[in-house]
């Protein structure tokens, strides 16, 4: 049996290799913002993308796009990819257990069901959004999935701090150009 990987789209390493650091929130939502209109451009994946920043500083760890066609697997998002990569860049399944340092995640869209869950436990302490789970459902179709009633502030019980809606015009416009390009639902 082979191991199990799931891989970002080529062009998105060339994007890093950019280096770059996103002092301010808007920064940071920009810079994924930016990646999920790179995604449909390229024909790449879903309207989605996330990265992962060390603070202070705003310096990016990692990134990620909706690679969920690329991969042939729901599991994809745009988040999990980032987050992932950073537990292996850093060799932390805990981002923030390193003393002194804190991580947020910067998200295109609000996280859906199975990125939350993710979220709980990657070691993130602040997560900001631009597009909300009702932009992402009406302009494209796609199902975020239930998230439990108060899922802010069982965030806020472990700690994890949550800023929405950022740029969120700019995501949403990126949600409509996907539905434009008849972008695949699934």
């Amino acid at each position: 049996m082979r191991g199990f990987r799931l891989e970002p789209p080529s062009w998105l390493e060339k994007e890093l290799r950019r280096g770059r650091a996103c002092p301010d929130d808007r920064d940071k939502a920009a810079f994924v913002v930016g990646l999920s209109e790179l995604n449909v451009l390229r024909g790449t994946g879903g309207p989605f993308g996330a990265a992962v920043f060390e603070e202070p500083g705003g310096r990016l760890i990692s990134a990620g796009v909706n690679a969920v066609i690329l991969n042939g697997c729901s599991l994809a998002h745009a988040e999990i990819m980032a987050l992932g990569l950073a537990q292996k860049k850093t060799g932390r399944p805990r981002l923030n257990s390193r003393p002194g340092r804190s991580y947020v995640l910067a998200s295109s869209s609000q996280p859906c069901a199975m990125c939350w869950g993710a979220m709980l436990w990657a070691g993130v302490d602040r997560v900001l959004f631009s597009a909300l789970k009702s932009d992402v459902e009406r302009l494209t179709g796609f199902d975020e999935g239930a998230l439990p009633k108060r899922w802010r502030s069982e965030l806020g019980l472990r700690g994890i701090q949550v800023r929405s809606g950022l740029l969120r015009s700019e995501a949403c416009r990126v949600l409509r150009l996907y539905k434009e390009k008849d972008g695949r639902i699934y």
